[in-house]
């Protein structure tokens, strides 16, 4: 039966995903409406849901029989208003069952993603829909990068301190940061999605400028810019229309209206589960029959409910309340509620709008509500009221009562809004709806009418379809890199050409240079950062905790690179100068820069004596620390988690560990606070945000790591009567290396577009990429051979100034000790890289072997 079900699709260019029954029931039922429906809708299964906080077995059939069958007794009134019960799924975590539905939800994702690739066609955008494929994007960037994928959401988006309860948090935020595009109904469900983006991942969020000029909210992700868009969807009037003007349709009209006749026809179609809020509207119901008793008999309540096996125990404790709460309501007064369940197969859209036509009022209250578009309809099957000729019936109808925690709340201005939780705001909207003058009757009609009319589905499409066409990415899928592993994959923004450092090209330079500089960050570079963990970055500031130290054999291989006398070797930090003496001191010929080059210290082969530093800056006035450090301290005092850090020439307020969103608050209001206090000291103050660990630092003006590189280029021949350098091999890890790997690059550039000029030719580099930050190095010229080869590298694949990148400290361990190898080697072996080296290739040999 596939081939004919595919051949009957094929008309309608639409290709079906194969998935076997028992996967997607579990991915579906088991994890979809089990696990995600009720963290997206706000509500996490923590405690009991019975009085007095007894615990309850699901498994014990007789706590059916101890339900509270009557919904106006105080228990009844309990359960609906303890909305922790309301999902019976699985209580989070990552192991048994709930292994096993997130397995299947990858699974199916993963069957989405093969269909997509062998369909796709370049040029051709992705649209996924729903909460049911949020990872489908980390699919799908691992094989066409190139793709531009949008991803929209029809349901809420919880706080992040729900978001945060699901185990599987990163893995859902990150498939969905893979898309280029993220779109939801309300900004108020976009921006939780950033807050959780933020406290979760520690990802920035802003105005991001776009290529027209414009500037577009966005998010900012491993170099990447993924947009984030809030438009509410529509309906098409036409087709509404057309199925209004079919003859079944004013059949049914006519049935409904002639069964009850002379009254007020109150109408609501809503799913059977909790978080629709039906007991909630039968309370109102009784409290508004109770105090109105003149309205008994008027009015009739026609109540729908659609039946939601999915839900299990919820639509059966749901199912349950209502018929106790209906049976009591027309106990007491007969007839007012007329309730009905049927399947959502027999309420398609030409049931709905025979019903909604029929009706005077439409009720919708439920508790929480993504995409609901039955007052929308309701508005289009009572727009005909706005004309003199459809007022000739003489019905009081057109009025919607919204429940305020419904996506079209914000935009169907012309309803009745109510907070469902507040009893009396429902019976009162009955009392107003029953009561209200004729000319407000119109202007709410008019006003909701008027957006239903002008944003349609297809406007709504369109809208989002050239957001997502607009956004920039290269056709080229070798242009894209990518890091991690499974869900963990993340698409990277960075340049092109960005790749893993060729070792053997590094080798093969190295060994025809005759003048060599090597810079070396220390921290995440030479050995394992301790800025990794957050309580480790502490103690070491409070020194509480021994920093971390580099390995055997990284300081052997410092100390091999440093006894060959053509090379230059400097290890640069932002650690203070005790520091590094007391580690990397006894290195002879290793020369080093502490604070961020504040402090330097050239190469000495006299390792036992006192280490010689010169400082950047000229020593001046120091009474800034003094105030910065009072400042900093009011800050600290009213932020919980922030600690000062102070260094000799630098002072830092660290707030990695307060709250991400308070901190960052925070640290703005410090940052202007400083500014405005220090402006006559010549002083730098500089703010590294939440992905560069949260910091606030005051330092004197000028110094960072692309000054000291220059300031080492240009004094080298003064103090090691080098030639000029002919080879540069530069290493860092985070955002402090980047001036340095930024500079050096450059440096690097002008050498190679000198060279091009002495031979006549074209530089063959592309232009150095925009995020690169542009200084003039041109002080540098003379101390550099045109012959100069440049290396900038960065640890860890992620985005950065440096044009290659090292997988982690390891690998920096392994390419200097295969440089050492290049210069220490007996020369009658050779290498494979020795041999490339040799133009007229192998002639003479060796001795031996």
């Amino acid at each position: 039966e596939r081939g004919r079900v595919e051949a009957c699709l094929r008309p309608f260019n639409c290709v079906p995903v194969w998935v076997s029954p028992e996967l997607f029931g579990e991915m579906y039922n088991g994890f979809c409406k089990g696990v995600l429906w009720p963290i997206l809708h706000n509500v996490t299964s923590v405690y009991s849901s019975r009085p007095g906080g007894e615990e309850e077995d699901d498994d014990d059939p007789a706590h059916e029989s101890e339900m509270p069958l009557s919904g106006s007794g105080v228990d009844g009134q309990f359960s609906e208003y303890c909305m922790d019960d309301a999902s019976r799924g699985p209580i989070h975590g990552d192991g048994g069952r709930e292994a096993a539905l997130w397995s299947a939800y990858t699974s199916v994702n993963r069957q989405f993603a093969d269909v997509i690739v062998q369909c796709f066609n370049e040029g051709d955008l992705v649209w996924i829909h729903g909460f049911h494929l949020l990872i489908l994007p980390s699919f799908l960037t691992r094989r066409i990068p190139m793709a531009k994928i949008g991803m929209f959401l029809h349901t809420p988006f919880p706080s992040s301190e729900i978001f945060r309860t699901v185990w599987c948090r990163e893995d859902l935020l990150r498939g969905m940061l893979n898309a280029d595009q993220v779109g939801f109904h309300l900004f108020e469900y976009a921006r939780h999605f950033l807050t959780c983006c933020r406290r979760l991942l520690g990802l920035n969020y802003g105005m991001i400028p776009d290529e027209s000029g414009g500037h577009n909210l966005a998010i900012e992700s491993n170099g990447r810019h993924v947009t984030v868009t809030s438009i509410h969807a529509g309906i098409e009037p036409p087709v509404l229309g057309q199925i209004l003007s079919h003859p079944s349709t004013l059949e049914r009209v006519f049935a409904v209206r002639s069964q009850f006749r002379g009254r007020v026809i109150f109408c609501a179609i809503d799913r059977m589960e909790s978080l629709k809020g039906i007991p909630l509207k039968m309370l109102g119901l009784e409290r508004f029959l109770n105090r109105r008793p003149e309205f008994v008999g008027k009015i009739v309540l026609v109540q729908v409910g659609i039946s939601a096996f999915e839900r299990g125990d919820d639509y059966v404790r749901t199912k349950s309340e209502v018929l106790s709460m209906v049976t009591n309501i027309n106990r007491t007064w007969p007839g007012t509620v007329q309730f009905q369940e049927c399947a959502e197969s027999e309420m398609r859209l030409q049931q709905r709008m025979a019903l909604m036509k029929a009706a005077d009022v439409v009720m919708v209250t439920p508790i929480r509500d993504g995409l609901n578009l039955i007052p929308l309809e309701f508005t289009i099957a009572h727009q005909d009221a706005l004309t003199e000729a459809g007022r000739r019936d003489g019905r009081r109808r057109g009025l919607c009562i919204l429940s305020e925690f419904s996506s079209c709340t914000r935009v169907m201005r012309g309803a009745l809004h109510v907070n469902p939780w507040k009893i009396s705001e429902i019976a009162n909207a009955f009392h107003q709806a029953l009561t209200m003058s004729e000319d407000e009757r119109m202007r709410r009609l008019s006003c909701a009418s008027e957006f239903v009319t002008r944003v349609t589905t297809q406007r709504w499409a369109l809208a989002v379809m050239l957001d997502l066409k607009g956004v920039h990415k290269n056709v080229d899928a070798g242009k894209y890199a990518g890091a991690g592993l499974g869900l963990g994959y993340r698409l990277l923004g960075m340049d092109t050409g960005f790749v893993s450092l060729d070792v053997n090209a590094v080798a093969k330079s190295y060994k025809r240079a005759h003048s060599r500089l090597i810079l070396l960050d220390y921290g995440g570079t030479i050995l394992t950062n301790d800025n990794v963990d957050n309580l480790s970055r502490f103690q070491i500031v409070n020194k509480t905790r021994a920093p971390s130290l580099p390995t055997g054999k990284m300081i052997q291989a410092l100390t091999d690179l440093c006894a060959d006398k053509r090379n230059l070797v400097f290890v640069v930090s932002g650690k203070e100068r005790h520091s590094l003496t007391k580690v990397l001191a006894r290195i002879p010929n290793l020369g080093l820069a502490a604070e961020h080059g504040m402090f330097v210290s050239w190469p000495t082969s006299r390792t036992n004596a006192k280490r010689h530093w010169e400082t950047m800056v000229p020593e001046q006035d120091r009474s800034w620390r003094s105030i910065a450090i009072t400042i900093m301290e009011v800050y600290t005092s009213r932020t919980h988690g922030s600690y000062i850090e102070e260094t000799e020439m630098k002072v830092l307020w660290q707030y990695r560990d307060a709250d991400p969103e308070f901190g960052y608050l925070q640290s703005r209001e410090l940052e202007d606070h400083l500014s405005n206090v220090l402006r006559s000291f010549n002083v730098d103050i500089l703010h590294g945000g939440v992905q560069e660990g949260g910091y606030v630092e005051v330092r004197p003006k000028g110094v960072n790591k692309g000054v000291v590189a220059m300031h080492v280029i240009q004094n080298a021949p003064k103090v090691t009567n080098r030639d000029r350098v002919d080879f540069a091999l530069v290493l860092g890890d985070d955002h402090c290396d980047e001036p340095m790997l930024s500079a050096m690059r450059q440096v690097g550039r002008r050498a190679e577009d000198a060279r091009a000029a002495r031979d006549g030719t074209e530089s063959a580099s592309p232009p150095l990429p925009a995020t690169i930050a542009l200084v003039d190095v041109s002080p540098c010229d003379p101390y550099v051979s045109s012959n100069l080869k440049v290396y900038t590298c960065t640890v860890g694949k992620k985005p950065s100034a440096a044009a290659n990148y090292l997988n982690d400290v390891e690998e920096v361990t392994e390419l200097l000790e295969s440089l050492v190898k290049m210069t220490t080697r007996d020369q009658k072996f050779y290498s494979s890289v020795d041999l490339r080296t040799m133009s007229g290739g192998f002639k003479g040999g060796g001795r031996g072997g």
